[in-house]
């Protein structure tokens, strides 16, 4: 399969179902940009390739699932609204975040004040990766009323969430400083 087709040089890309549009159509903005979040999380995983720790193997497997459903976020925002989804996003979707959300919780120590992104540097890839996943919600919600379902909104939304609480669970899986942050910049 050959990877260039030429068929965008003159600035159009193709929607699922094939109809053109402007590479700066905002829809297209809204799936690159869940393209861009999910690079952004495989490159964060790749900074655990040495690390080890006990959840390691279950926490890889969570985030590829993640990255998978991400590729269905960015598949119904490329259809367009009269016709099917090939992959649609669901509740339980949502609810899965949620639950990991609350187990990786209970084991991580209370927020008292904000903090910093940083720590080790998966950690901070996620962080990374989270505020690409704000900036893709933001883009998907000017582009709602094209949408099938407010699904996609409400993933990315619950899934920035689960990325913050993830870099924290690896910064304290791999003994990552969290960097509370500084209240008085004088």
């Amino acid at each position: 399969m050959r990877i260039y087709t030429r068929s965008g040089d003159k600035g159009t890309t193709a929607l699922v179902y094939g109809s053109r549009v402007p590479k700066n159509d905002l829809r297209v903005e809204a799936y690159g940009t869940c393209d861009e979040a999910n690079s952004m999380i495989g490159l964060a995983l790749s900074h655990l390739n040495d690390a080890d720790w006990e959840g390691k193997e279950a926490f890889l497997e969570q985030m590829y699932r993640v990255q998978t459903i991400l590729f269905h976020v960015g598949a119904e925002l490329s259809t367009p609204k009269d016709r099917e989804v090939a992959w649609q996003l669901r509740e339980d979707h949502i609810t899965e975040l949620e639950t990991q959300i609350d187990e990786w919780s209970e084991d991580l120590p209370p927020l008292t004040q904000f903090i910093l992104p940083s720590g080790h540097s998966a950690s901070s890839a996620l962080h990374l990766a989270r505020t690409v996943v704000r900036r893709a919600e933001r883009v998907a919600v000017t582009v709602q009323d094209e949408l099938q379902s407010a699904l996609p909104i409400s993933y990315l939304n619950r899934l920035s969430d689960y990325l913050f609480v993830a870099a924290r669970y690896v910064n304290q899986a791999l003994d990552g400083e969290e960097i509370p942050l500084q209240v008085d910049v004088k």
